[in-house]
């Protein structure tokens, strides 16, 4: 059984579908919640509308919860910080909380990307923007996870990795309910990559869509991808085992099959002929994986890993290659070893 928890003063940063479904969540267990829009306008409309019609159609955001744009305002006094915005905002924002006097609140990173230029996780932007004091309670929450589904109690299960052992239990134990279920995990390193990585093999599972390939196709994706991501993962520092948890695997299949992913979609739209450049302003939230991409194949290059799925990926999105030729040229690699090729 779930022990009883006590109730605490909870700031969710960004008022995408994320922040919206856990705001939701976490006020239905009796949390005091805030949320922060930085933009004014759309802060505006989520206060008095109490729903975004696009970002998560049909989910009203209670009363109770509190909506500011104002950023004091948002992290006053509070015991536990939810970064739910995109991974390229992470520093911005990592930057202005610096400058607040935050009282040692618990931090969880929920963005699932790499830094284009410094090529870092999450965790090491927030380390070094913010206090060092505040070191230790930095964590990343991953797994599969889209909002759409968490916002309507679907059963799902994720996964809270940080250096100190003790504060990813209390965050488990405040975030875990009958419907969201949280696993801890030390491999910070692993966890991190596994949400990134997964979404540049989302994106080549949609790729196979657009171009209407079979479920031959799809599985033999998904099985390389991940001996890519293992294999990257693995000199990066993380814990191959990592990988065939819920932040690996499990973001993996879910990620690549579900009509929710803006990755996949992305993916799919090149796959039928699309311009990236228009997939992505059409797109109402962000795509981690675009930009995510251009990281790893940097990261790739800057280990001596071998990636060959995640190379033509960022040759279709970034070199204008035909999708099917990109197809064609991992197909027509060299004959290799299974384990080790």
């Amino acid at each position: 059984m779930i022990p009883p928890k006590k109730k605490r003063k909870i700031s969710i940063l960004g008022a995408g579908s994320w922040g919206i479904a856990l705001s939701v969540m976490l006020n239905s267990e009796g949390h005091e919640i805030t949320l922060w829009e930085f933009n004014p306008r759309e802060m505006a409309r989520l206060k008095s509308k109490r729903e975004h019609p696009k970002k998560l159609p049909g989910i009203r955001i209670p009363r109770k919860v509190k909506i500011t744009d104002d950023l004091k305002d948002a992290t006053f006094d509070s015991e536990l910080l939810l970064l739910a915005i995109p991974s390229h905002t992470v520093r911005e924002v990592a930057k202005k909380l610096a400058e607040l006097n935050l009282n040692r609140p618990l931090i969880v990173n929920l963005a699932k990307g790499i830094e284009n230029k410094s090529l870092c996780r999450m965790s090491e932007v927030l380390i070094s923007e913010l206090p060092k004091k505040l070191n230790k309670n930095i964590t990343t929450l991953s797994g599969p996870s889209h909002a759409e589904e968490v916002s309507k109690r679907i059963p799902t299960t994720v996964v809270v990795a940080g250096s100190d052992e003790k504060v990813a239990k209390r965050i488990q134990g405040t975030l875990i309910n009958p419907f969201f279920r949280v696993y801890t995990n030390s491999d910070l390193v692993g966890v991190e990559l596994g949400g990134s990585l997964k979404n540049v093999i989302a994106i080549a599972s949609g790729i196979c869509d657009g171009l209407n390939l079979g479920e031959n196709t799809k599985g033999a994706l998904l099985t390389r991808g991940l001996a890519e991501m293992i294999r990257l993962g693995e000199r990066m520092g993380a814990k191959s085992r990592t990988f065939a948890g819920l932040s690996g695997m499990g973001d993996l299949i879910t990620t690549c099959f579900s009509p929710y992913s803006r990755n996949r979609f992305v993916g799919e739209q090149i796959g039928k002929g699309e311009k990236l450049k228009k997939t992505l302003k059409d797109l109402v939230m962000v795509a981690e994986g675009v930009k995510t991409t251009l990281s790893v194949y940097q990261l790739s290059e800057k280990f001596n890993v071998e990636m060959p799925i995640t190379e033509q990926v960022y040759l279709v999105l970034f070199k204008n290659k035909d999708p099917m030729r990109g197809v064609y040229d991992l197909m027509s690699r060299d004959p290799k070893s299974e384990i080790w090729g």
